[in-house]
């Protein structure tokens, strides 16, 4: 899954569980008999795209190695309400205690990829692609945007390290002109150099200085047009960003535009709705 190897996502499993258990779960230890064995299906309660299957395997096998898990579901399907995920069958202590992690990492991640799927759809035939931010839960970035490619969307970077993006705020510390002439040399080789801009006039000066991205942030429709026209070829590339829906997407991409950045892909996504249900 990108950056993570699984010795670090066992590491986020784990932390997960521990932070949900505590020392043990009173209540299942309580009520459930050690010896008692059950069957369960992990049950989609709306349509949406599944993602996420591995991690809620990885959930029930670190709580106990003995829980079979099988799915019924392809990663990245498409499933309608109703329809089962998976078929859970082991102690039923141990997959009561370890439901709610499985279910929360399932959810949020199938949120995800719905989400981007449906801003995926929204611009085809168009060129551009659907791209996330770095507005991520602390913590879960690399299956967050894992979540983001299994719904049909792509990366932008991961981590500080990878690019070179000049924001608003950098500008008000140093300005346009003086950053970039104090910047070009120092940038390693192969690294991209995107600029942010907010209006034409700063899109203007950012053009003749040659970066590979120009992102457009929170600008109307009739700039991001005048923008491209301003561009007259294939470089730089435009990305818009800001104030991005459903409802105004295929507009934006419609304009030429080859990336739309879109924050609420992860920043604010609604959890599909997923139960586990004892047979």
């Amino acid at each position: 899954m990108n950056y993570f190897s699984q010795r670090q996502i066992k590491e986020i499993i784990r932390h997960a569980l521990k932070e949900d258990i505590g020392s043990k779960d009173i209540t299942t230890q309580t009520f459930v008999p050690q010896d008692k064995y059950v069957q369960a299906v992990l049950r989609a309660k709306e349509d949406g795209l599944i993602c996420g299957l591995d991690i809620a395997r990885q959930v029930f096998s670190l709580q106990d190695k003995n829980i079979k898990f099988k799915p019924q579901v392809s990663e990245g399907q498409g499933i309608k309400k109703g329809e089962t995920i998976a078929r859970i069958s082991g102690r039923a202590q141990s997959i009561l205690t370890a439901e709610r992690v499985a279910l929360n990492f399932l959810s949020l991640l199938s949120g995800i990829a719905t989400r981007t799927r449906m801003y995926v759809n929204k611009v085809k035939p168009y060129k551009a692609r659907i791209m996330d931010t770095r507005k991520t839960i602390p913590g879960l970035r690399d299956l967050e945007k894992y979540a983001v490619r299994i719904g049909g969307g792509y990366n932008h970077r991961m981590r500080l390290d990878e690019m070179l993006l000049i924001k608003d705020n950098h500008l008000k510390v140093r300005g346009l002109k003086n950053i970039i002439e104090t910047m070009r040399k120092k940038i390693p080789r192969g690294i991209k150099l995107e600029i942010e801009v907010e209006n034409l006039r700063d899109f203007k000066a950012a053009l003749r200085l040659g970066p590979d991205i120009i992102m457009l942030d929170n600008m109307p429709l009739s700039q991001i047009k005048k923008a491209l026209s301003l561009r007259k070829g294939a470089k730089p590339k435009i990305e818009a960003s800001g104030n991005v829906n459903l409802n105004n997407i295929r507009e934006i991409a419609h304009s030429g535009v080859e990336m739309i950045s879109i924050g609420a892909l992860t920043h604010s996504i609604k959890a599909m709705d997923i139960s586990l249900e004892i047979l």
